[in-house]
């Protein structure tokens, strides 16, 4: 954008080593913020969240596309002074929350509809993102960095060793895909794993929150103990046979064999038993 410093230059001037605890590390190549927003579909009309800013490189992206605002949410205070610049130039499409992501609901930082586009610090990425699925519906995309791990996790099959509880929450309320692979030369400083940008479509018809609740149950104590059959790892929610017979799922099977639709039969099944 023309007018603001050099990315580097505001790291340097502002002392922005990136902190391990906070989970950061920095995408300055503007070549690739901009393909991330391009991922993220189309901006127009739409109101973008980002969590962790930091220098702001993905917020130059973001601010330079059709969005109608911006939200970013910063918990580090040097980043929050850092970015005093780029709120200067964009008074009104820009708006600054110093707040932990983790406390804040997103909802109720922007109207509809709302797009979530971030580069998610690595060490609270999961989190962020299964509290966010607990109110898919408020947002039209999402589209996040993980780790590379964490993304294969995401979109996983059944079946396959990354297949587990965030794969079966993730792909029950949306429709989920690797949009792109980022090297760890792509960021400063390089993590030492690769990242991935996991985009999700949250689907149209979202579950009542009583339904979701049971989801997280079933999900829980199903690959709480993967090992074991269901019939067994399924014990602590109550009578394990009869609602893997009202899913209509063989107790002999392992949670990681078992499709998202198939654990929502067994959380209608808990609902049904009083259990949710």
């Amino acid at each position: 954008m023309s007018g603001l410093p050099p990315l580097r230059e505001v790291i340097a001037r502002h002392g922005l080593a990136a902190r391990r605890s906070l989970g950061q590390h920095f995408l300055l190549d503007l070549n690739l913020t901009a393909r991330i927003v391009r991922a993220a579909g189309a901006m127009a009309g739409r109101h973008a969240i980002e969590i962790g800013p930091g220098p702001g490189g993905l917020t130059r992206a973001l601010l330079a596309s059709d969005a109608a605002s911006v939200t970013a949410i910063e918990r580090d205070p040097r980043c929050v002074t850092a970015l005093a610049d780029l709120r200067a130039a964009h008074p009104d499409r820009l708006r600054l929350v110093e707040a932990d992501a983790l406390t804040v609901d997103l909802a109720a930082l922007a109207p509809p509809p709302r797009k979530v586009v971030a580069n998610l610090p690595y060490n609270v990425a999961t989190p962020l993102l299964v509290g966010w699925l607990a109110q898919a519906g408020a947002f039209e995309s999402l589209t996040l960095m993980f780790q590379l791990e964490v993304a294969e996790r995401i979109v996983a099959r059944p079946g396959t060793a990354a297949y587990g509880r965030l794969a079966v929450l993730a792909q029950w309320l949306a429709a989920v895909r690797i949009v792109l692979r980022l090297p760890p030369a792509a960021f400063t400083p390089p993590p030492k794993v690769a990242s991935a940008v996991v985009q999700l479509v949250p689907r149209p018809h979202q579950p009542e929150g009583a339904l979701f609740a049971a989801m997280e149950r079933v999900t829980a104590a199903a690959f709480g103990r993967r090992r074991k059959m269901l019939k067994g790892a399924l014990a602590p929610l109550g009578d394990a046979a009869r609602l893997l017979a009202e899913a209509g799922i063989d107790p002999a099977r392992r949670a990681e064999t078992v499709t998202a639709g198939e654990f929502e039969r067994l959380a209608r099944a808990l609902l049904r038993a009083g259990g949710g």
